[in-house]
């Protein structure tokens, strides 16, 4: 054969693995470590769904590093084993995600507490359009025994609550590992956490992205480990809660910031005057100083909120939103160093009327109330207006190669060209 007939067939070859692949409508994809109990007759279980239903899919395993013989017991199941070096649950499902060859993924766990024979509603949505189908373990139902207490009554509740606040979306079992999704729509939102916040990043990141997202009923059943789960529920709970607030700059700085510098510019503004009687007490400077106080760190607390936020958006991490486009386009550091400006000429205006007032007294003994009631604001106005100043240039800062970033994170790059790598070695 000559090279060129050699090179044809390639070609060929190629070509119609890549037909082939373009025809397969499903995967259904399991990350697996150790599983060798329970893996068997979850693939025996998705390989029934696909006869039954009528779908053209394949079963891909997402091995990390398993040393109990899950790779071979899969591959005579007839599943396909990817194998991901990198340890966590949301690196074994990214990297089983690009190898997909479906259209939709409906992914879950291998530790048969899910029933992989009963996927008809999330194919149903899936064909229907939606691009993020979440199981709902408590419409579905929760048998006796497959759910910790602590997970059930307030691990999940919880966070899907604060989900759904933070971010909206009708969620309401931000945690249920068993879900479905276009996967073009889904390697689009780039995600990147390796752990078991990989749950809560596909959540979040499809609800800022706009992706149509429905829940169907699902039933948990004791999972057929003879061992402890992977998931630690402190730990885990943590890093779930921790990635739901990183990713909201506006509730976790924003909002509370807000709240503080209202309430203390309020009772400054109110103690100015003088004390301020309240039944049998009085509030005086003492408490006008705290004020200023909760008013200087609500202030910081709503910077580093509007920093971060932008900073996000600039990184690609967060995606640019309504108010923070307006807020680009309306800022400039120059007005930013305007009002800092003015902001510290009236602190220092009342520093001024506050030595005038000691010159008065001949520089003695001064009355500390009413040399406070001064001061206090004085120098709330001039941190809070220096403050303003190095904030808008750091944000000034930030804007710097606004234009000349790429459009796709550097970060899901790397990641996808590792993943690509690591697809290759493994179809050898």
């Amino acid at each position: 054969m000559t090279a060129m007939a050699a090179a044809l067939v390639v070609e060929e070859g190629a070509l119609e693995q890549e037909r082939s692949n373009a025809c397969v409508e499903l995967t259904i994809l399991m990350p697996c470590l150790n599983e060798a109990l329970t893996l068997q007759t979850c693939i025996r279980k998705a390989h029934a769904f696909l006869t039954r239903y009528g779908v053209k899919g394949e079963v891909v395993i997402a091995d990390n590093g398993s040393k109990d013989g899950s790779q071979d017991i899969a591959r005579l199941a007839g599943a396909r084993v990817v194998d991901v070096p990198v340890r966590g649950y949301g690196a074994a499902l990214i990297a089983g995600i690009a190898a997909a060859q479906g259209k939709y993924v409906i992914m879950g766990d291998s530790d048969d507490s899910y029933d992989f024979s009963r996927l008809d509603a999330f194919v149903d949505e899936l064909r229907a359009g939606t691009q993020l189908v979440m199981g709902n373990r408590f419409r579905g139902g929760i048998e006796k025994g497959a759910m910790p207490a602590l997970h059930r009554w307030l691990g999940n509740p919880v966070l899907s609550t604060i989900g759904r606040t933070l971010y909206g979306g009708p969620a309401k079992d931000f945690h249920c590992g068993l879900r479905g999704f276009d996967r073009e729509a889904v390697l689009g939102l780039g995600l990147c956490c390796p752990g078991m916040e990989f749950a809560s990043e596909m959540v979040v990141k499809a609800s800022l992205g706009g992706l149509s997202l429905a829940e169907v009923p699902t039933t948990l059943s004791p999972d057929g480990r003879d061992r402890p789960p992977h998931l630690r529920s402190w730990r885990d709970g943590w890093r779930h809660l921790r990635f739901l607030l990183l990713f909201s700059p506006t509730w976790l700085f924003l909002y509370p910031g807000l709240a503080l510098l209202i309430a203390g510019l309020f009772g400054e503004l109110a103690l100015l005057p003088g004390p301020l009687a309240i039944g049998t007490h009085a509030l005086d400077v003492h408490t006008m100083l705290y004020c200023a106080g909760f008013a200087v760190m609500g202030f910081q607390l709503v910077l580093f909120g509007v920093m971060a936020k932008v900073f996000a958006v600039q990184q690609g991490v967060l995606p640019m939103s309504k108010g923070i486009r307006v807020f680009l386009e309306a800022f400039s550091v120059e007005a930013g160093l305007v009002l800092g400006a003015v902001m510290m000429a009236g602190g220092a205006t009342l520093t001024y009327a506050s030595v005038v007032a000691w010159d008065h007294q001949q520089f003695m003994q001064f009355d500390p109330r009413l040399g406070m009631r001064m001061a206090i604001p004085a120098v709330t106005m001039l941190v809070v207006g220096m403050q303003m100043i190095f904030a808008s240039m750091f944000v000034g800062v930030l804007g710097l190669r606004e234009h000349a970033r790429p459009s796709t994170n550097a970060g899901t790059q790397s990641l996808a060209v590792e993943t690509q790598g690591t697809l290759a070695s493994a179809s050898k």
